[in-house]
């Protein structure tokens, strides 16, 4: 059973939020406006705040949460890219998508961890960076796409004047591929519930 007119919390930092781009590129925006296509009443909420690592997205969620006025039917969790930005060690960043998701399975709201992957020249770091995301989906019975800018990195011209935030074309492209991710998360979570 898949959920008719589903609603999606996107929370992540600068990548969810839309840094750079007007509120209709926004990477919420974008997605609903794909899930709209098979859900016509969807709803993406935007709460994302550019700059915000995993420790910032865990003490902000509880004021996240209390401010809802419905229980999503599903949250995407992408945090991280700061992280490797400030070299937090993994282990910390992991502690936190940890806690992160087990506030929303106490709330009762599942979860689709968007991962990030390091470059591999970083060597065991990135190794180590990059085994957190599925760990933690798998702890917590989440959904994971492994990689939030698959398609998008190491192409310059998907990119901001900064050379890092993605322009409103390459979060088309990321909308485009975890589309399909979401609503396999929807569907697949409201079989549970059911």
């Amino acid at each position: 059973m898949a959920v008719a007119t589903p609603y999606v919390l996107a929370f992540g930092d600068s990548l969810t939020a839309g840094y750079g781009l007007a509120t209709e590129q926004a990477f919420p925006v974008q997605l609903e406006r794909r899930l709209r296509d098979r859900h016509p009443g969807a709803v993406v909420q935007n709460a994302g705040v550019s700059g915000d690592t995993s420790a910032g997205g865990l003490a902000r969620l509880p004021r996240v949460l209390a401010r809802l006025t419905a229980k999503p039917d599903l949250a995407i969790v992408e945090l991280g890219a700061n992280d490797l930005l400030r070299a937090v060690p993994p282990v910390a960043m992991e502690r936190n998508l940890d806690a992160i998701l087990a506030e929303l399975a106490r709330c009762g709201i599942p979860a689709l961890v968007a991962g990030m992957l390091a470059p591999p020249f970083l060597g065991t770091f990135a190794w180590s960076y990059n085994a957190v995301f599925p760990a933690v989906a798998a702890r917590a019975g989440a959904a994971l796409y492994p990689f939030f800018l698959d398609g998008v990195v190491g192409d310059p011209t998907l990119t901001l004047a900064d050379g890092m935030h993605p322009n409103a074309r390459a979060i088309g492209i990321v909308a485009d591929r975890i589309a399909p991710h979401v609503e396999a998360a929807l569907a697949a979570f409201a079989r549970q519930a059911a």
